[in-house]
């Protein structure tokens, strides 16, 4: 097997897929791309930019689709918004929409001009990826508490290999997910099977939305074949790099939330504003008072 270790690089280079419909929140996402509903205070989007930033990454590249020019608005300068809050005093309020993107950090929006899969929308960042390795977030995936992607970071900087972010699902959620086929070595996986029942599932850990991709992923793009919808699925180039020993899974830490669900997102919401520093207290005890009615 060729040494991965001769292969690593530093990872400065994030890709977002952001080019889906968010069709489970219309009539919401028919002018607001589901990326942009806020969780309090923050779009979903954001937190996922916050976790890549903290991992030292500098360059952001979003992958979007012709609805979503909101996006770019939302990580762009607004001057007049900007000079706005800075005469009215709102000096706290003016640093915090300046800093949603620090200076150090640069993005880069491309548009996937049909909607053909993981696959296909990886296949779009590569004039701008070349041959390094990324972190690649699917944001609809919103975590409270441990480091994310960062993990996954320091694994590939540790073994040169592919890396997918992996939870624990209960057994009755194995069959809507790709779960992991463990190999022979802690940690190494042998492949993915997508969606098996529970009798097929291998294990119950499932990969989620944060992966670290080799570059020896992105040749295997041109080879995929379309599957359901015509849509060219990441999955099927990651169990090739598995077949050869260059995957691995990290389990993540802290609460995961599927916000591209309305039930991972209303439990998103409840579980940040009990974490909310101005906000917990007093939302805490309307839970409490409303539970209370209920009996």
């Amino acid at each position: 097997m060729e040494n991965s270790l001769t292969r690593q690089r530093p990872i400065k280079k994030a890709v977002f897929l952001v080019a889906g419909l968010g069709t489970r929140f219309l009539p919401a996402t028919k002018a607001i791309p589901k990326e942009l509903l806020p969780i309090i205070d923050k779009p979903a989007i954001q937190y996922a930019v916050e976790e890549a930033v903290a991992a030292g990454i500098t360059e952001l590249v979003f992958i979007t689709g012709r609805t979503k020019r909101a996006i770019e608005d939302h990580f762009d300068a607004n001057t007049e918004l900007e000079r706005a809050l800075a005469d009215a005093g709102k000096d706290e309020i003016l640093d915090t929409v300046r800093g949603i993107v620090p200076p150090n950090v640069s993005c880069i929006f491309l548009r996937q001009a049909r909607a053909l899969g993981t696959g296909h929308a990886v296949r779009c960042a590569l004039p701008v990826i070349g041959d390094e390795p990324v972190a690649l977030f699917l944001p609809d995936d919103v975590f409270l508490g441990g480091v994310g992607i960062s993990d996954l970071v320091a694994a590939y900087e540790e073994t040169g290999r592919s890396v997918l972010g992996t939870v624990e699902v209960e057994a009755d959620q194995v069959s809507k997910y790709g779960i992991i086929d463990p190999g022979p070595l802690p940690g190494s996986v042998a492949g993915m099977i997508e969606k098996p029942s529970l009798d097929e599932a291998p294990s119950r850990q499932a990969s989620v939305g944060r992966y670290i991709l080799d570059p020896g992923v992105y040749p295997l793009l041109d080879d995929l074949k379309p599957g359901v919808g015509g849509e060219l699925v990441l999955t099927d180039a990651l169990n090739a790099r598995a077949k050869a020993g260059e995957v691995m899974a990290v389990p993540l830490a802290g609460k995961r939330f599927d916000c591209g669900s309305k039930e991972g997102y209303l439990k998103a919401i409840v579980e940040f504003a009990l974490k909310h520093p101005t906000h917990r207290h007093r939302f805490r005890r309307f839970l409490e008072e409303r539970l209370a009615e209920d009996g």
